[in-house]
């Protein structure tokens, strides 16, 4: 069944470009060119689109404004951004109503790749044991405060550090956790931080978001559902999952400023874990006790006994709080990625491969060599950085260690 698309831009030019590069996509997708967020919203209300693709400035309604509308009314659309590269930055700050953000020009394979693996997440997190799980939570975590409050700083038109740092000291716990981290082997640090704003200045933005989002998670569940060391046997592993993913992501020569999206879906990956223990905590230990002493993928087991695995649940839960795609992609599909349509370099590789090289590090780990999707990394055209990758990961450990 083909999907329709919808795309919206003032310039007759760019529809036109649109038209002609995205022509080889007719047999696949159903597409419709409008000129406004008018009429866009003219076209939606006779049919239901899976994709809207916007421009953002426009005369009249805004893009901003057009998506703030779908998403309202037709929240299981998919809403994407095409952009000037100029605005990128403000754009990804000021706008929480869409799922992708992409630059002009557009390559239409990227177009292509970007729609269809927004789609693909899309449809993974409508699965229907997925729902019928969902709905035994007797409620469904909300998102911190704390990591509100922060990400509305960051949205601000002038944010700081020193703000940023204040808004974290409003929770002791967090900010216990968080100065706990920074100051352990695995960051390096060589004096100690005591103060919150340095440690924003230190890890990044994006990596205490994602701490504040995690600890946040962590905090809502009780020792009924994990006990004080599960919680923190779970936290280290995070977080040395997001250290790994930004190491190889550096390996692989992302921009210094886009490494701590990386290490965000690290530290986020395992987070349906809670969500799925908190759910029922004894079964829950029975399929952990069940996967370890039967030496077999702990997925599986989840997806005998409740339909459904930690890697979509926990990209369920931050689907509702609406994080960005790459992020869910990347918890989604993170023990299996061939699953998923990427092809490319990305958050979710990244954090496949640390997650498998920190459970291979593990003293409890009985395998020879650490598991990957071979059939994914194939794809990727990456499976010769393994060694590479390995290397690097365990050379950090062992730098730790010496500390």
């Amino acid at each position: 069944m083909s999907k329709r698309i919808l795309f919206v831009d003032d310039e007759p030019n760019v529809l036109a470009g649109l038209q002609r590069t995205l022509r080889p996509m007719q047999s696949e997708w159903e597409m419709e060119f409008v000129p406004s967020g008018e009429e866009a919203l003219q076209a939606l209300n006779l049919q239901p689109f899976e994709v809207v693709v916007t421009d953002m400035r426009m005369p009249g309604m805004t893009g901003a404004q057009l998506l703030d509308i779908v998403r309202d009314r037709f929240p299981q659309t998919i809403r994407i951004v095409l952009s000037g590269q100029s605005e990128r930055e403000s754009l990804v700050r000021s706008i929480s109503s869409a799922h992708q953000f992409l630059s002009k020009p557009c390559e239409a394979e990227k177009l292509k790749s970007v729609i269809e693996g927004t789609i693909a997440l899309a449809n993974l997190l409508e699965d229907e044991p997925l729902k019928k799980f969902v709905s035994r939570l007797k409620c469904v975590p909300s998102i911190p405060t704390v990591y509100q409050e922060f990400t509305k700083e960051m949205r601000s038109g002038d944010p700081s550090a020193s703000r940023l740092g204040k808004i974290i000291s409003q929770d002791m716990g967090m900010t216990s956790k968080i100065l706990q981290t920074v100051n352990s082997a695995g960051y390096g640090v060589r004096v100690e931080i005591s103060d919150p704003t340095r440690a924003v200045m230190l890890l990044g933005i994006d990596t205490i978001q994602a701490m504040l989002l995690s600890l946040g998670v962590f905090s809502a569940f009780d020792t009924r559902v994990l006990s004080a060391q599960e919680a923190s046997r779970l936290w280290d592993h995070s977080v040395s999952v997001g250290r790994f993913s930004r190491i190889i992501a550096k390996a692989e020569g992302v921009a210094p400023l886009d490494l701590g999206a990386f290490e965000s879906s690290g530290l986020l990956h395992d987070i349906g874990k809670l969500v799925m223990a908190s759910a029922d905590p004894k079964e829950y230990r029975l399929i952990e006790n069940i996967a370890f002493a039967a030496e077999t993928d702990q997925c599986a087991v989840e997806k005998e006994v409740f339909g459904c695995s930690h890697p979509e649940v926990g990209a369920y839960l931050l689907g509702l709080w609406g994080l960005p795609s790459h992020i869910i992609e990347a918890v989604a599909w993170h023990h299996e990625p061939s699953q998923s349509p990427i092809t490319k370099f990305c958050s979710l590789a990244a954090v496949h491969v640390a997650n498998a090289l920190e459970k291979h590090m593990s003293p409890s780990c009985k395998e020879a060599a650490p598991i990957f999707d071979e059939a994914f990394l194939e794809r990727i055209g990456l499976s010769g950085r393994r060694e590479a990758w390995t290397q690097l990961c365990l050379e950090q450990v062992e730098a730790a260690q010496s500390r």
